[in-house]
C-alpha cells in the first residue's frame, strides 16, 4: 500500500505541486480577493523569519496588518523584521522569541501574549523535519514536539484571545505529503522500527489536518483551515530534503507562490465562505485522501489523538502562582457570597 500511495502522490505532485501546477491554477484566481486593507487586524505567524512564513508576513504587512513573528533565533528574526518593514513600509512588525518544540515555552508565551495583545489570525507555519530521531529537552521526539504538540498547545492556548476578536481565523501550513499517511496512534513519537524523518513529518502533517477538522467542529466561532503550499524552493526544503531539491529545483515554486494560499486564507473575504476545517491547495478546498489509499482514521482514533495531546500538553502547562491562586479563590468566594445574597 505504501508503494501505491507514494507513486500516486508523486504523479499528482508533478502535475499539481510544481511551479507549472501553480501557474495553471493561478489562471482561475480572482485577483481582487487580495485587494484588502488589514489595518487594525493582528496576525501571528510562527516560523516567520524565512521561507513561506516570511513571504506571508510581507504580504500581510503590505496590506496594513500588524505582524507578530514567532521565531527561535533572535538574529534571524530581527533581520527578517527589518526586511519586512523595508518591503512593506509597515512598521507594525514585532518579534517574539519562542521555540515551538518546547511545550513550556509555548504555554508561557501564549499566556503572556494574551495579556498584552489582541489576535485576529493565527498562522501555524513553523515546521520541523529532522532526519535522525532526536529528542528535545523534555525527552519528546523533535518532529512531533514541533509540528504536532507545539501547534496543538499554541492554538489551544490562544483560542480565548481569538474568540474575542472579529472574524478570527486559524491557518495551519500542512503538506500534501500527509496524503501518504494514515493516522498512527500506536507510535506517536516514532519509538518503534526504523526512523524515517520524511514519513515522520508526513504523519505529523496528517495529525495537523485532523486537528483542524476537530477544532472546526468544536469552535464554530473561529474559521479553521489547513493548506498545502506545493513544492516550494525554501531554506527548509534545501536543508531537510537535499536530494529532492537537487532533482526538482528547476520545477519548484517560489516562496511567494507557496505562500499565496496562506495569504488568501488569512485576509480574503472569499476564504471564509468555505466551510471551516477544509484542506486547501491553490485557493481551493481539496480532498484529504488519495483514491483507494485506505488512509481514513476512525472517529475513535481521531478522538484518541486529541485526548493524547491534551493529556501531554497539560503536563507542561504552567501552574498559577500562589498569590494569583489566592486572589482567584478570594474572588470566587466573593462571587459565591454575592450570589447567595441574590437568591
Amino acid at each position: 500500500m505504501s508503494f501505491y500511495r507514494n507513486t500516486v502522490w508523486f504523479i499528482k505532485g508533478l502535475q499539481e505541486y510544481t511551479k507549472a501546477g501553480y501557474e495553471a491554477a493561478a489562471k482561475h484566481f480572482v485577483a481582487g480577493d487580495l485587494d484588502v486593507n488589514m489595518s487594525g487586524r493582528s496576525f501571528m505567524i510562527t516560523g516567520g523569519n524565512s521561507g513561506i512564513g516570511k513571504a506571508t508576513a510581507c504580504e500581510v504587512a503590505r496590506r496594513g496588518g500588524t505582524v507578530h513573528l514567532v521565531c527561535r533565533n533572535r538574529e534571524r528574526a530581527e533581520e527578517a523584521k527589518q526586511d519586512i518593514i523595508q518591503q512593506s513600509g509597515n512598521e507594525n512588525v514585532h518579534v517574539h522569541l519562542v521555540d515551538i518544540s518546547s511545550p513550556r515555552q509555548v504555554w508561557q508565551f501564549a499566556e503572556s501574549f494574551m495579556q498584552k495583545n489582541v489576535l485576529h489570525v493565527l498562522i501555524n507555519n513553523a515546521g520541523c523535519m529532522v532526519n535522525q530521531r532526536e529528542l528535545q529537552e523534555d525527552g519528546l521526539e523533535k518532529n512531533f514536539a514541533t509540528n504536532t504538540l507545539g501547534t496543538y498547545i499554541l492554538t489551544t492556548a490562544l483560542i480565548p484571545a481569538l474568540t474575542k476578536s472579529h472574524d478570527p481565523r486559524v491557518i495551519i501550513v500542512s503538506s500534501g505529503g500527509m496524503l501518504v499517511q494514515k493516522l498512527n496512534m500506536s507510535d506517536l513519537q516514532f519509538e518503534n522500527g526504523t526512523f524515517d524523518g520524511t514519513m515522520a513529518y508526513a504523519q505529523n502533517k496528517r495529525q495537523q489536518v485532523i486537528l483542524s477538522e476537530q477544532w472546526a467542529f468544536k469552535h464554530k466561532e473561529i474559521h479553521f483551515s489547513c493548506m498545502h503550499p506545493g513544492w516550494a524552493d525554501t531554506p527548509a526544503v534545501r536543508s531537510s530534503m537535499p536530494d529532492f531539491y537537487e532533482k526538482m529545483k528547476g520545477r519548484l515554486r517560489t516562496e511567494a507562490q507557496g505562500a499565496d494560499t496562506v495569504v488568501w486564507l488569512a485576509v480574503s473575504k472569499e476564504a471564509i465562505h468555505h466551510a471551516s476545517g477544509c484542506f486547501f491547495q491553490d485557493r481551493k478546498p481539496v480532498s484529504t485522501h488519495l483514491p483507494l489509499a485506505s488512509t481514513r482514521a476512525s472517529k475513535e482514533e481521531e478522538q484518541q489523538l486529541l485526548m493524547a495531546l491534551e493529556e501531554l500538553s497539560r503536563k507542561f502547562q504552567p501552574r498559577p502562582q500562589p498569590a494569583q491562586s489566592a486572589r482567584d479563590a478570594e474572588n470566587a468566594s466573593r462571587v459565591a457570597c454575592s450570589s447567595q445574597h441574590n437568591v
